[in-house]
């Protein structure tokens, strides 16, 4: 017998951003709301891969994944109110931490990524990479630093 799949806790957020995106004027109450509704008659997530892969782009780990263990303890006692309201805590979470610092490639050093491996990222690549794709690489970081938005 197999058992029937439900949403994963990225689909869940996925959804939540969409219903933002959606209508940015609700509040993260109603989100959760509208998720519990949509979601209530589902099977719960699975508990093996708790994570919202596409987040860490937009925030450090500590921001989006603040409210897994609300998802976490919402699977585990098969409470769709915990795993919304930890969805949500995650959501407000990204969106405060980039309200805060300014979408990616705004931000400032203490949260750059390369800092400490710069060095040896650039050896790495010059010693490895192809003479030309290193200029094409050049040219392409010369074109986005041009076009993005200054202080």
């Amino acid at each position: 017998m197999s058992e029937a799949k439900g949403p994963t806790v990225a689909d869940l957020f996925r959804r939540a951003q969409a219903i933002q995106k959606e209508n940015a004027q609700m509040s993260y109450k109603d989100i959760a709301a509208q998720i519990v509704r949509e979601h209530s008659a589902s099977p719960f997530p699975p508990t093996y891969n708790l994570t919202i892969p596409e987040q860490d782009d937009r925030a450090p780990e500590e921001d989006w994944s603040a409210g897994l263990p609300l998802v976490l303890r919402g699977i585990q006692q098969k409470d769709w109110n915990d795993i919304a309201q930890g969805i949500v805590l995650s959501l407000e979470q990204t969106e405060n931490y980039e309200r805060a610092r300014g979408p990616e490639g705004s931000r400032d050093d203490w949260h750059d990524r390369s800092k400490g491996i710069k060095g040896a990222l650039e050896k790495g690549v010059g010693k490895w990479m192809p003479e030309e794709l290193m200029k094409l690489a050049e040219r392409n970081a010369t074109k986005s630093n041009e076009n993005s938005p200054k202080d």
